[in-house]
This record gives C-alpha cells, sequence and structure tokens, in this order.
C-alpha cells in the first residue's frame, strides 16, 4: 500500500503531502484544483512519460515522491532489491534487524521532471538508488494499477488477463497447471533432444568417429603428468653425456686421485687432508686447539669421500643413459608436444580433455538405442500434454462462465444495464507453456453491439466502471495492493453513484483504494476524504493548490459544497450527514 504521497510544484500544487490509509480514500475538490494532479503523480512513479510542461509556472523542476508499505515477498520487493534499492524494515525492540522479521518493509520511491526548456531530464529512484524509469514501470505492475480517462488497462495483455481467470478459477487451475507445466516442460526437453539427435545424426557420427580416435591415441599414448619435462631432461643429458662424464670424472680425480692407468698424477684432496690431520697429530703435547681442529679434518675427509662415491655414481648412470637411444626419446617428446598442441596446453589438460570427453562418446555412441527411448517418451508425454490442456480448458471454460456472470450483474447495478461482460476461452493451438487457450475479456456495451477487448467501445467514465466490477469481482483472488480510480463515477448519478461508492468500499476491504471524484455519494463511502484546495492570487499572477485531510464537519462541509455547490447551506449539510450515516450503516 501506499503510505504518504508527496508532490512539489507539479501543475497547480506548490508543495503537499497526503497520508494514506489501508482502505479507502477519497479525493475531491472543485473543477480546476487541481485534484487530477494526484493521479498525475502516481502515474509519474508508476513509469508514465514525464510532461515538462506540467512543471509548475516558475519551477525548475517537478518532483513527485511515494512511500510503500510492502511485505517481505512480495514481487516489487526482489525487483527494487537487484537494482540496489535499499528497503527499511521494522526494528525489532533492541534496535536492531532480524534476520529471520517478516515485518512489513518501506520502499520509498522519487521522480522528478525538469521544466520546459531546463536542460534536467527526468529522473527517478528507489529505496535511495537512481534507477531507470522503465523499472518504475514493472515495480508499478505490481504496486499500483490505475483505471482513469486515459490510462492504461491492468488488463489489457493476454498474459494479464489469462492469470486473472486462472487465479479466479482459484485452487483447481493452480493444481492442474502445475502439473501440466511439469509435464510440458519435460515433453519440450524430450522432443528437443530428440530433434537435436535425428536432424544432427550425420554430425554426431562424425564427432563419435573424432572423439574415438582422439581417446584411442591418448590411451595408446599413455601419458603421465609432467613427463614431458622428464624427457627434456633426458635429451639434454643425452646430448652433453660425455661432457657431463668429463666434467664428473674430472672432478673425482682431484677428490680421490687419479687410476693407475693415467698418465698424469693427480694429488688427491682426500690424501692430502688425511696427511694435513697426521702432522695435527704427530705435534707433542695434547693442545685442545689442534685436537679440535684434527677432528674437523677427520669430517672433512669424509664429506669429500662421500662426494667422491657420488660422483663416481653419477659418471657410471651417465654410461647406463648412454646406452638409451637419443631418437626415441626425441620421438617421445614429438609425440607429447603433438599431444599438448592438440589437447593441452599442458600434459594435465591432455589426462583431462580424455577424462571429460569420455562420457560425450558413450552418449553418441548410443543413439540409436536412445532414438527408439526417446520417441517412445515424446508420445507419452504428447498424450499427458494434450490430456492436460484439455482439462485447463475445461476448468478455465467454467470459471470464465462464472466470472462473466458476476461482472455482467455488477455492471448492471453500475448503470449499465445494457452492457455485458463476455470471459471466452478459446483452444485448438498449439500447447504452450499455459495450455493452448487464449483467454480474452470481451464489454458488450449494449445489444446488438459485438463484445469487444476491454478499452475499445466504451467511454472513459464507462471503462472505470467496468474495470471497477471486474476489480471488484477479482479483488479476493487477483489483487495488487493499490487501486487507484479517476471518474469513475464520470456521467452518473442517483442510485447508480450510491452503488459505485458501496463497491468501492467493498473493494477497500481487500486492498487499497484511492478515487478522484466529483460525487458526493462516492465520497460518502471513503474512509478518509483528501480534499484539494485552490488559492489564486491575481495580483501575484499566480495560483496554489493545497491537500488537506478532513473529518468531522470539515468533511460534512465539502460533501455539503458537492450536494449544493454552497458548504454553509443547511439543509446540504444535513443531507451530506444522511450520506454519511447511510454509508456507514
Amino acid at each position: 500500500m501506499i503510505e504518504y504521497l508527496s508532490i512539489h510544484s507539479l501543475g497547480v500544487i506548490g508543495d503537499a503531502t497526503v497520508e494514506l490509509d489501508p482502505g479507502f480514500t477519497v479525493v475531491t475538490g472543485e473543477t480546476g484544483a487541481g485534484k487530477t494532479m494526484v493521479v498525475t503523480a502516481l502515474n509519474l512513479l508508476l513509469g508514465a512519460r514525464a510532461d515538462a510542461g506540467a512543471v509548475r509556472h516558475g519551477a525548475s523542476r517537478a518532483t513527485v515522491e511515494a512511500g510503500f508499505r510492502l511485505t517481505p515477498g512480495h514481487a516489487a520487493v526482489g525487483l527494487a532489491t537487484e537494482a540496489g534499492a535499499v528497503l527499511d524494515g521494522e526494528a525489532d525492540p533492541d534496535g536492531g534487524a532480524d534476520p529471520g522479521d517478516t515485518a512489513d518493509l518501506a520502499l520509498v520511491v522519487t521522480r522528478s521532471v525538469g521544466a520546459a526548456g531546463s536542460s534536467g531530464r527526468s529522473r527517478a529512484s528507489a529505496g535511495g538508488r537512481g534507477v531507470p524509469v522503465a523499472l518504475l514501470s514493472e515495480l508499478g505492475e505490481h504496486l499500483v494499477a490505475v483505471h482513469g480517462q486515459t490510462d492504461q488497462l491492468r488488463l489489457k495483455s493476454p498474459a494479464a488477463q489469462r492469470h486473472a481467470l486462472d487465479a479466479f478459477a482459484g485452487s483447481e487451475v493452480t493444481e492442474a497447471l502445475a502439473a501440466y507445466r511439469r509435464d510440458y516442460e519435460a515433453w519440450k526437453q524430450a522432443a528437443a533432444v530428440l530433434a537435436e539427435i535425428t536432424t544432427h545424426e550425420q554430425d554426431r557420427a562424425r564427432e563419435a568417429e573424432n572423439l574415438q580416435r582422439s581417446l584411442e591415441e591418448i590411451d595408446l599414448a599413455a601419458v603421465e603428468d609432467g613427463e614431458d619435462l622428464a624427457v627434456r631432461a633426458l635429451i639434454e643429458r643425452l646430448e652433453n653425456v660425455e661432457e657431463l662424464r668429463a666434467a664428473s670424472l674430472g672432478a673425482h680425480a682431484h677428490l680421490a686421485g687419479a687410476d693407475a692407468a693415467d698418465a698424469v698424477e693427480i694429488p688427491s684432496a682426500e690424501a692430502l687432508i688425511e696427511s694435513a690431520r697426521q702432522s695435527l697429530l704427530a705435534a707433542p703435547g695434547q693442545d685442545d686447539d689442534l685436537t679440535g681442529m684434527a677432528q674437523r679434518l677427520a669430517e672433512a675427509g669424509i664429506l669429500l669421500a662421500d662426494i667422491a662415491g657420488d660422483l663416481a655414481g653419477y659418471a657410471a648412470r651417465l654410461d647406463d643413459d648412454a646406452a638409451s637411444d637419443l631418437d626415441t626419446a626425441q620421438s617421445r617428446l614429438a609425440e607429447l608436444t603433438r599431444l599438448m598442441r592438440l589437447y593441452g596446453p599442458e600434459l594435465s589438460d591432455v589426462i583431462a580433455w580424455a577424462e571429460d570427453h569420455r562420457p560425450r562418446l558413450e552418449e553418441l555412441q548410443g543413439d540409436s538405442g536412445r532414438i527408439e527411448e526417446l520417441t517412445g517418451e515424446v508420445a507419452r508425454l504428447g498424450q499427458q500434454v494434450t490430456a492436460g490442456a484439455a482439462e485447463l480448458t475445461r476448468l478455465r471454460t467454467a470459471a470464465a462462465q462464472e466470472l462473466s456472470g458476476l461482472v455482467s450483474a455488477e455492471l448492471r447495478a453500475l448503470s449499465m444495464p445494457d452492457a455485458s461482460f463476455h470471459a471466452t476461452v478459446t483452444t485448438g493451438g498449439d500447447p504452450g507453456p499455459h495450455g493452448a487457450d487464449e483467454i480474452r475479456l470481451l464489454l458488450q456495451p449494449h445489444a446488438g453491439a459485438a463484445p469487444r477487448p476491454l478499452g475499445k467501445g466504451a467511454s472513459g467514465g464507462e471503462l472505470s466502471r467496468v474495470m471497477l466490477a471486474l476489480e471488484v469481482v477479482l479483488a479476493a483472488t487477483d489483487p495488487v495492493p493499490t487501486f487507484v480510480f479517476d471518474e469513475v463515477d464520470a456521467g452518473v448519478g442517483g442510485e447508480a453513484a450510491v452503488q459505485i461508492g458501496r463497491r468501492l468500499a467493498r473493494l477497500a476491504q481487500h486492498v487499497q483504494v484511492i478515487v478522484v471524484t466529483h460525487l458526493p455519494q462516492v465520497a460518502a463511502f471513503a474512509d478518509r476524504h483528501v480534499k484539494v484546495t485552490k488559492d489564486s492570487d491575481r495580483e501575484a499572477g499566480f495560483t496554489t493548490s493545497d491537500v488537506a485531510v478532513l473529518d468531522g464537519e470539515d468533511r460534512v462541509g465539502e460533501l455539503a459544497r458537492m450536494l449544493a455547490g454552497r458548504s454553509g447551506s443547511d439543509a446540504a449539510r444535513d443531507h451530506a450527514r444522511e450520506l454519511l450515516e447511510a454509508s456507514h450503516a
């Protein structure tokens, strides 16, 4: 619902804020006072096209703002949150936020319009965050339904009309539609897979052949993660084996001494270390420093002996590696490189590619069996979809007849005795996600006329009454939080006006209702009476309007003015009190 509406520099309204109740609020005032600016402001907040001419003379911008109270699960909450809007929730008694709180949320929406000739553009915000004007339209579809002389219909689209009829039909259609959609989605998915297989059978066969060839060559290569690095190291060793052998044997000779067969005598590092140690041990006396250094030389000799042994082993392994075929290692590296180029870039990627594509090969190789299986499944699900669509048609047709009768009865009470409402269900099309039915809401304005879509063949006032009748019937099943009616009572009076007021009050039992009216019979039924007053200052050259909430004798006076043109007439005031008492009764 709308908690408040603020208007600044829009039309004749300079600056006004009005608090709104959850029930029935009526807006009245003399002709030209600016009553329609309330509807204009709401339309701006709902994404209507901005009119720079509506900006108050002398002002650079017009601004309207509304505070909405929403339940946490409301569709508008999700739309606003996705756009980055901040919604205020009720605080718990300790002042903190409770994540599990189900209290209502507050959303503030603003819209500003630049005056003609100014550089300012239309701007919109929701929850303190600037948003596209298109988002206001999306929010508006879930927040407010405006029925006026020139406003679009809430139930204009076929989808909205189908949704309204399904909601009116109740749980039977809800359950039947849910079952139908499950079958429909399964049927479409199975049919799509079958079409994919049969339409691209040759392509899938070629894909299977290529996949099998690729997986076979990877399996045959028996690659291991990191194997290419080991092969590269082996190739480098084989290519430099002589230099490596010479280096390792030369170092070994310096440490352990040359072989007896070598012509050149190389002093042994091990022997020199040992000689140095013996010299220290041969010193007279027991010198602790020399004894310690002798021990360290012994440790150095052991370390050099270990290194010499490692060098001898390394040289021996070089001899073993030399027996390997360098060509074989290079061929292996070439094979690994080719696989990495095709499926890599690393060997780990080659292995992962093979594992990822094995299921696809199994799927493709089973095409023949799957075609037979899917053909049967598509046929079975198709029968279920057809049966489900027929059941939806049956339920919708019954609901359409009931809805037509109820709305037509409401129209007769709203001073449209010759009009009749028709909800039609036409079937025979291809099944879709919502069945095979085309739902249309039609109005037959008078006997002998052909039923026409809502919005065609009826005046603005008549159309507002048609929508009032329809909304009253749908109120308990398909409501939006707030309904706004502008001049719903155009062209009627007397008992018909009383019936309009009574039905607006009935609608307000389910939703918030805001009505702009000039009929006291309608205004008397309201829970809250808002008056727009005009004040002209010819010398200053401007006109202003103000918005005030009336109660008590002030409300009686306004109803008297609407009845007799004079708020001070005793007879009119008595009549006004009588209207209020009758409406409350």
